[in-house]
């Protein structure tokens, strides 16, 4: 995964907006969603595959919503009002001056949709996943009755230690979680935003109305939702295909609202959105590990588990040149000779989840030890990407320490 850079912007209404900028090629900006944080979405169980995907493949531009994350969390006004402005003003910040790809999941999509009207002419490709054109009070019926139980919910135990009062509403966005991974969410939630902003935000949310542009849209449109999201209705990603004009839709097979990284649509949705965008990835040569040795698998199996060059040469009683040879004919470390990196480079692995491709491999050939089993599937299924880069990429931490003061850009 790419270094992230983190830098603040500063509105015309004076609100600082912390705002990242990650890989390199076609500028991809992603619009905000609920509660994000710009630190703790690189590192996290949940989200960080996405960041993985985006800034291994866009130069990923991303940026936490006034009132939580990184951004100003004192602020007076968080309505809706604000949302496209506020993407002008990181925009304008990041310097961008090319047609861009355009991301919106969940909220963003109604944001993504007013910029793309606004500016035809900046915007290459408009992609909406989890969308919707009508906030939830708008919605009516059993979901406006839920959101306004869960609104109260909030008011009373947002910021306890207890994650249960976050759990009722957070458990419906990754129901197919892991433990650690809803844990994580419900951390988040607790840290990014006060109780009684995270009220005020998700009431904003209640009134959005963008029906009115979609039939303006006239830029390239991809749609994807899954099919039994819990959060934002299927319904509503299929009225957003239908009045979008020519716009694509994929529907996922998930009950997930952020995709898992383990889950098959996950899968879908990359090959989709690079599809879209017109990003080709060279069709790889599957790596037959049966044509491997005894020993070689040996070396796969301890680098995989994040063992260095020095501690596998002494496992396994060879040199540290044997150790460095061994991954070469995986094409593993012929971008850094001499050091491997790992533990970087594990960690970076388990961020974009297994390949089918390898699945079979790996079930047809068991000679894998079984406690290393999902590491090596995590290490194999990357071997099909450009490794040399991901090698030189091994730390994965914002590049300003805490405490740091970042530079600021004031938006006109």
């Amino acid at each position: 995964m790419k270094r992230q850079r983190i830098h603040i912007a500063r509105t015309p209404d004076g609100v600082r907006l912390a705002w990242a900028e990650a890989g390199d090629g076609r500028v991809l900006v992603k619009a905000t969603n609920w509660l994000t944080h710009l630190q703790y979405d690189w590192e996290s169980p949940v989200w960080r595959h996405w960041m993985a995907f985006f800034s291994n493949h866009f130069h990923f531009v991303r940026f936490d919503e006034r009132g939580c994350g990184m951004s100003d969390r004192e602020v007076g006004d968080v309505s809706e009002a604000n949302w496209l402005s506020d993407l002008e003003c990181v925009i304008e910040a990041a310097g961008i001056d090319r047609p861009m790809v355009l991301l919106g999941v969940s909220q963003g999509a109604a944001t993504v949709i007013r910029y793309a009207v606004k500016y035809p002419e900046r915007v290459s490709h408009l992609v909406i996943y989890g969308g919707y054109a009508d906030g939830w009070m708008r919605r009516g019926g059993l979901e406006e009755q839920h959101y306004r139980a869960v609104l109260e919910m909030m008011r009373l135990g947002w910021g306890r230690r207890n994650a249960i009062v976050r759990q009722a509403f957070t458990a419906r966005f990754i129901p197919e979680a892991t433990h650690e991974q809803v844990d994580w969410f419900n951390d988040l939630c607790r840290k990014t935003a006060a109780p009684e902003m995270a009220v005020r935000l998700l009431e904003a949310r209640a009134h959005v109305d963008v029906t009115h542009l979609l039939a303006q849209v006239g830029v390239p449109t991809l749609v994807l939702h899954s099919r039994r999201d819990e959060v934002i209705p299927f319904a509503e990603g299929q009225k957003l295909a239908s009045e979008i004009p020519n716009a694509d839709f994929v529907e996922l097979d998930s009950r997930n609202h952020i995709l898992l990284a383990d889950e098959s649509a996950w899968r879908v949705f990359q090959r989709v959105v690079l599809e879209f965008a017109g990003i080709h990835i060279p069709e790889q040569t599957p790596i037959d590990l049966a044509a491997l040795s005894r020993r070689e698998r040996q070396v796969l199996e301890l680098l995989a588990a994040g063992s260095s060059n020095a501690a596998i040469a002494a496992h396994l009683s060879i040199s540290e040149k044997t150790v460095r040879s061994r991954p070469a004919r995986l094409t593993l470390n012929r971008a850094s000779p001499g050091r491997t990196s790992p533990a970087a480079v594990t960690r970076l692995l388990e961020l974009a989840g297994p390949h089918p491709r390898v699945l079979l491999l790996l079930k047809e050939y068991d000679t894998i030890a079984a406690g290393s089993f999902r590491l090596v599937e995590c290490l194999v299924s990357q071997l099909y990407r450009a490794f040399s880069t991901l090698c030189r990429s091994g730390r994965s931490a914002p590049v300003n320490p805490a405490g740091s003061r970042l530079p600021e850009h004031t938006c006109s």
